[in-house]
């Protein structure tokens, strides 16, 4: 789409001449502005600039238009820790430019540079690697979980990113309170659900650096010379917390072969359903081997995962109800959140793995 007007920017012309102000040289050109399609929550951008040689990309990333819940969607949190990240061990974008005017494009945003890897998302896409670069994908997943959940906070700068202490309990609230903003129908369960959750609480854990949405779709991947992560995406709820809690949601979206829970309304990266990848109990054993933790209650974390996973997705709901959202497949998501309250029980029940 190359128009001078693009909807959640506006006047791209405005902007590169903003972006050309405030020190990118290659915004001295118009740039044509695709949608990142597969995100569910910010929209991101591609920006390609004409030069005499090869076009220069970069990618915006901004909230979401309209029912933006508080506290979520925070910018200038999401370019702090790729700042922080970046040429610390944890492949993410370079980092441009944050920009907070909202008078620019509508809202606050930041721009990174743009990296050109192998997102796998659906079960089809499973033929485009071997079952050996299936498996090394994997286990590459598996080592940066645990990467991540390492990182030296106070080196990266990060001590303060947030409060460990409590974590599991302010989520518990704070979702609630999103589910209370968003909802907008009965779903048979969640009453139920949450008072589960809620006596459940483990007792206080360690508190990492979490990515708050890890998934084999929110990595960018090179296949050659050897399956490697070029960049980790999507840091819109990284804070400080219990690293558990990162590794169940994880798990929630893995797709064992044969699982169909998800067949209908298409939730969870299911090319991991495909030859060569490693089980959802594979998976969980390969990120205990690099980080030593003990995953007895991870149960209640996977449940939890679900909760927290179909609060998200009755958000994208609301959105999509008020024809606030940029792309295609939207209209699925709502079908998910019974099916997610439902698996939540299902856990909470019996051991996942």
């Amino acid at each position: 789409m190359s128009e001078d007007a693009v909807p959640g920017i506006g006047d791209v012309p405005g902007l590169a001449r903003w972006l050309t102000a405030n020190g990118v040289p290659e915004a001295d050109q118009v740039p044509s502005v695709d949608v990142i399609a597969g995100g569910r929550s910010n929209l991101t951008y591609r920006l390609e600039f004409p030069t005499s040689g090869d076009p220069v990309r970069l990618v915006l990333r901004r909230p979401p238009l309209g029912h933006v819940l508080p506290t979520a969607h925070d910018m200038s949190r999401e370019y702090r820790v790729i700042s922080a990240l970046h040429g610390r061990g944890i492949p993410v974008a370079r980092p441009v430019l944050y920009c907070s005017d909202t008078d620019v494009i509508g809202a606050p945003f930041y721009v990174m540079e743009y990296v050109d890897g192998l997102v796998l998302r659906r079960r089809e896409q499973a033929s485009l690697v071997t079952p050996e670069q299936a498996g090394l994908i994997s286990e590459r997943l598996a080592e940066m979980l645990a990467a991540i959940h390492g990182v030296d906070l106070a080196a990266a700068g990060l001590s303060d990113f947030g409060r460990p202490a409590g974590y599991m309990r302010r989520q518990l609230d704070r979702w609630q309170r999103q589910w209370d903003l968003s909802v907008s129908r009965e779903i048979p369960g969640y009453t139920e659900l949450v008072a589960r959750l809620e006596a459940g609480l483990p007792a206080e854990g360690e508190g990492t650096l979490v990515h708050g949405d890890f998934r084999v779709d929110n990595v960018l991947l090179g296949l050659t010379p050897a399956p490697q992560i070029k960049a980790v995406v999507d840091w819109e709820m990284a804070t400080l917390g219990d690293p558990l809690a990162d590794l169940a949601l994880t798990l929630v979206y893995w797709a064992d072969p044969g699982d169909d829970t998800w067949a209908d309304v298409e939730v969870g990266a299911t090319v991991t359903a495909g030859p060569g990848f490693l089980t959802r109990e594979e998976f969980a054993a390969a990120y205990t081997a690099r980080s030593g933790r003990d995953l007895s209650d991870i149960g209640y974390y996977m449940a939890f995962g679900c909760f927290k996973l179909a609060v998200v997705l009755e958000g994208i709901n609301a959105r999509f109800l008020q024809k606030k959202t940029v792309g295609e497949g939207f209209d699925r998501e709502g079908q998910a959140v019974p099916v997610l309250i439902q698996r939540a029980h299902r856990m909470l029940d019996s051991s996942p793995l």
